[in-house]
């Protein structure tokens, strides 16, 4: 796969968000929430305007230009709010999080805002770099859809769930626009002609007239499918409450941070459970009847929705925050006696 150049344009112009965000900072009208979401809204709009004066080329071959430029502001934002979280540098973006989103301070928000601020951050200025230089970018934007969405199904639902459901602001409401555009853009990204594959057609059927058992690399793709999409079960059930002992023992002895009142933990392995667990079983279906044409655009998205929670699984340990938080939680995980009947 091609990786385009980036769009030197979109990065000089989202970089922009680091002298507004400290001169918002210090704006008193911004100690109240809706005053937050309203100069947020304004802020946003006027960047599109800006977008749409210097660049009406490019959205008009590709509106998604736009799309990517907007986003690409918004992550640099996002990255602004991590590294003001983590004391990287402080009078930035505190207003927001004190009135607008305050559960950004929560370490899945934090680390959300990261992803964002860098992972999605470079993907819309190469998707951009593509829009203008007239190349594909269609499995980026699948890779980008994937990983997007993940974010909005864990983070929305686990915003409204859990322990900061009190804390809904104005704010919340501009990640409106976030659940509409990406389903505006992968039907965008899924209508774009495919890149022509690498090998022959010839090589291609030849190779799908093997047996499973011939194909040793998809052999251990399915094995692994297989075991993934039983743990992905139990971890569902241990969210769920299940009685057994071994979802009992399993979620105060090795993942105790499913417990935490932050739903988003929760919320990530019931998205795993009902939307995971399915692919795994088509992904598995797909390998033993090869020739399946919707598998390589479907992996693209699942790949990028996969890596985001993996990603966060691994770091979040590191944050000081969640650190404390795990700690706690840890502390009250001895295993209590259960009484049976």
């Amino acid at each position: 796969m091609d990786i385009p150049p980036l769009a030197g344009k979109i990065a000089a112009l989202s970089l922009g968000a680091i002298p507004v965000s400290y001169a918002l900072n210090h704006v008193s009208v911004l100690s109240h929430p809706l005053g937050v979401a309203l100069m947020s809204a304004l802020i946003l709009g006027l960047f599109f305007v800006a977008i749409y004066s210097l660049s009406r080329g490019e959205i008009y071959y590709d509106p998604l230009y736009a799309v990517f430029a907007v986003f690409a502001f918004t992550s640099v934002v996002d990255l602004l709010i991590a590294l003001q979280e983590d004391g990287y540098m402080v009078g930035f973006m505190e207003f927001y999080t004190k009135e607008g989103e305050p559960y950004l301070r929560t370490a899945h928000g934090v680390f959300i805002c990261y992803w964002d601020g860098t992972v999605h951050y470079l993907l819309y200025l190469a998707m951009a770099g593509a829009i203008r230089r007239r190349k594909r970018y269609r499995n980026l934007g699948l890779y980008w859809l994937g990983s997007f969405i993940m974010s909005i199904l864990v983070f929305l639902p686990g915003n409204i769930l859990g322990k900061y459901s009190s804390e809904i602001r104005p704010s919340f409401f501009l990640t409106i626009p976030y659940v509409l555009v990406p389903c505006w853009a992968g039907l965008s990204v899924f209508n774009q002609s495919q890149a022509p594959t690498c090998c022959s057609p010839h090589v291609v059927q030849e190779e799908q007239r093997k047996g499973l058992l011939q194909r040793p690399a998809d052999l251990a793709l399915f094995i692994y499918l297989i075991f993934a999409g039983f743990f992905t079960l139990f971890r569902g059930l241990v969210v769920l409450d299940c009685p057994t002992d071994a979802c009992f023992v399993y979620i105060y002895q090795y993942e105790p941070y499913l417990r935490d009142p932050v739903a988003y933990p929760k919320v990530q392995m019931l998205v795993y459970m009902f939307y995971a667990l399915p692919f795994y079983g088509l992904a598995a279906y797909a390998l033993i009847f090869p020739g399946c044409s919707w598998l390589p655009d479907w992996a693209l998205v699942f790949a990028g929705a996969i890596g985001q929670p993996l990603d966060f699984r691994q770091r979040i340990s590191t944050f000081p925050r969640a650190g404390n938080r795990l700690r706690e939680i840890k502390l009250s995980s001895k295993v209590p006696k259960r009484v049976r009947g």
